[in-house]
């Protein structure tokens, strides 16, 4: 069973999959992507799969609900970005510059492709790590839904940069990173083209957002040198956090672009990481409140934490190796 269904409260569209329950929970003794596996074979750097338990299809059925109880075709495509044919591999940050830019490029080809279909309306590029996120399968890989509706939080990112553009004439995203550049106080590490930037507003407590210095809509607005230095700085970014309390940091990635039908000259294509540690063995959990109204409360000063996360970056330059940018 595949279905979308809204919810009329809160306007948001809901995947209902039965799919989803038969997914893998950590195999013992098998890799399904790694080298020789039933579906990767050999002679790889990089893999664009289908998710074999996938939520949305281009086969999806149709089917029929009416007004307090609507429904709509499961249609779109679910991936799986196998990022390494090494398994034994944590993070991207122990992967070498030219390793994370094929991933970078396979996210823009992806994009690109899902470009071409007129049904979809809403492609998110999204990576989960440790198994307190829940992470099925510990082989380095990321996923992506490519779906057929604008979800709530882009639609409002969008809606808010619109208005900001309307009001000011200028990028509201552009204008927020000129500021915390300036100020300098939240910037964990940057590079010629890109920042890695604890925001001022953010929610988990070492959230950090990895923002391109130029004006970009999509991953495919991006030149080559961009999307190395791209890659460049979600490794010196996750090496910060995997070097914050000097153990793997679990973590959910979001790459947030333009919704991919209409005109958006308005959006700020971005990066956003939400760490799950608020201390070394301490998860910060979205409890009552959070899970309640979606509004979070901070766990700390975001400024000391950010310092924090300075001083991380510059213990992971000392040992990653490649990194192109400076921290602060």
């Amino acid at each position: 069973m595949r279905e979308l269904r809204y919810n009329p409260l809160t306007g948001q569209w809901i995947i209902v999959s039965s799919v989803r329950a038969q997914r893998r929970w950590r195999p013992e003794g098998y890799c399904p992507f790694c080298p020789g596996a039933e579906e990767t074979g050999y002679g790889w750097d990089v893999l664009d799969l289908p998710n074999r338990f996938a939520a949305l299809s281009r086969d999806a059925e149709p089917v029929r609900g009416d007004e307090l109880q609507r429904k709509a075709q499961a249609y779109g495509y679910c991936g799986v970005v196998v990022e390494t044919p090494r398994h034994e591999v944590k993070d991207l940050d122990e992967l070498p510059l030219e390793s994370v830019t094929k991933v970078v490029d396979l996210w823009r080809s992806i994009t690109r492709r899902e470009m071409g279909d007129r049904r979809v309306v809403y492609l998110l590029i999204f990576r989960n790590k440790g198994e307190e996120i829940g992470v099925s399968l510990t082989h380095p890989h990321g996923q992506y839904y490519a779906l057929p509706y604008l979800p709530l939080k882009p639609r409002l990112m969008a809606d808010n940069m619109r208005r900001y553009y309307r009001r000011r004439g200028r990028c509201l995203v552009c204008d927020l990173v000129e500021g915390e550049l300036r100020e300098g106080v939240r910037v964990v590490y940057r590079n010629p083209s890109f920042a890695v930037i604890m925001p001022f507003f953010a929610s988990w407590p070492f959230e950090v957002h990895i923002y391109p210095l130029r004006h970009v809509q999509y991953l495919t607005d991006l030149s080559d040198e961009e999307a190395r230095l791209l890659a460049d700085a979600l490794r010196g970014g996750l090496a910060s956090l995997n070097a914050l309390f000097d153990r793997q940091m679990p973590y959910t990635l979001a790459v947030f672009q333009a919704p991919l039908r209409g005109s958006w000259p308005h959006f700020h294509m971005h990066v956003e990481v939400y760490p799950a540690l608020r201390d070394r063995d301490k998860l910060k959990y979205a409890a009552g409140f959070e899970s309640a109204t979606w509004d979070f409360t901070y766990d700390g000063v975001p400024e000391e934490n950010a310092s924090r996360l300075r001083e991380a970056c510059k213990r992971a330059m000392q040992k990653t190796q490649g990194l192109l940018g400076s921290c602060g």
